[in-house]
């Protein structure tokens, strides 16, 4: 059997399933792109190709692995992004909930069953229908549920609205020993630099009590003041909308010390060498174009 423990977003890191970019089929057309930054790279013609993809999870699987962490893989689909598995799945403590994603991604799902097959039954949820959550919206700190989500009356207009209401209540009763907070996140189609498509796309905690946040991400400014409170001002590393756009809080942190990090981020590492961390760079600007960087492609599963 597997062992689940995830308690928050940065104990060392013992046990991951990494996405894969082996067979991930040809450019989508403008009608099938799930997020504005993808389509921005589509229209421009510099939408990312699979070999430089491959190279950058290439990249990430070795850093994962010089910490010795095991590293779990989907099993591969043809023609299929599968990068992304922190959309098809996620811990909390010993629980393992299982997505609701956009419809037409179910075979990620079914990519990663032979992993789940593993965790105790029990242990795994299935939220109802109604019910739309991704893992890219739920933080795990400590005593705090963090999620993201869209309460515009208009949810159903937005393919990048990945997680309602429904799911903040499901997780209430599902973890009612935690304090769940939710965030509205500004939400659009046409724009990536004003669209947050899930919470860690412009707020996550790094080493032990700091964060990144990009205040502009938050549609009620007393949701993201509840973070200043919770971190500090003087912990959080503010970015701009357009380093929000380049991904610059969906870094990944193998622990408390150590942080995985694109190579381009230059003011966020000098930012986190300041704080005392350290930064293992790589490349994945490419993956970045389809709105999702590092934390996006993993799906943790054990941490200390």
């Amino acid at each position: 059997m597997l062992k689940l423990s995830i308690k928050n977003e940065t104990n060392k890191l013992r046990s991951v399933i990494l996405g894969r970019a082996d067979s991930n089929g040809p450019t989508p057309m403008e009608s099938e792109a799930y997020d504005p930054k993808s389509l921005e790279h589509i229209r421009a013609g510099t939408y990312p190709k699979e070999v430089d993809m491959v190279q950058e999870i290439d990249a990430f699987q070795r850093v994962l692995k010089k910490y010795d962490v095991e590293v779990l893989r989907p099993k591969r689909v043809e023609n299929m992004n599968q990068i992304f598995t922190r959309d098809i799945g996620f811990v909390v403590d010993n629980i393992f909930v299982k997505a609701n994603i956009l419809p037409d991604r179910a075979d990620e799902w079914q990519a990663i069953q032979d992993i789940v097959a593993r965790i105790d039954p029990k242990n795994v949820i299935v939220p109802p229908e109604e019910v739309h959550i991704e893992g890219g919206d739920v933080l795990v700190w400590n005593d705090y549920l963090l999620i993201g989500t869209y309460t515009g009356t208009d949810y159903s207009d937005y393919n990048t609205a990945r997680t309602n209401t429904a799911a903040i209540t499901f997780m209430q009763d599902l973890f009612p020993n935690k304090k769940v907070k939710a965030f509205d996140l500004v939400k659009s189609m046409t724009d990536a630099r004003a669209n947050a498509l899930h919470l860690d796309c412009c707020f996550q905690p790094v080493g032990i009590d700091k964060a990144i946040i990009y205040e502009g991400g938050f549609r009620n400014p007393e949701e993201y003041q509840f973070l200043v409170d919770l971190f500090g001002l003087e912990n959080l590393f503010q970015i701009t909308a357009d380093e929000m756009y380049q991904m610059y809080s969906n870094v990944f942190s193998i622990s408390p010390e150590v942080v995985v990090s694109e190579m381009q981020f230059t003011r966020l590492n000098h930012w986190l060498r300041a704080q005392g961390l350290h930064v293992e760079e790589i490349p994945y600007h490419e993956i970045g174009k389809q709105e999702g960087l590092l934390r996006c492609s993993t799906l943790p599963l054990y941490r200390d």
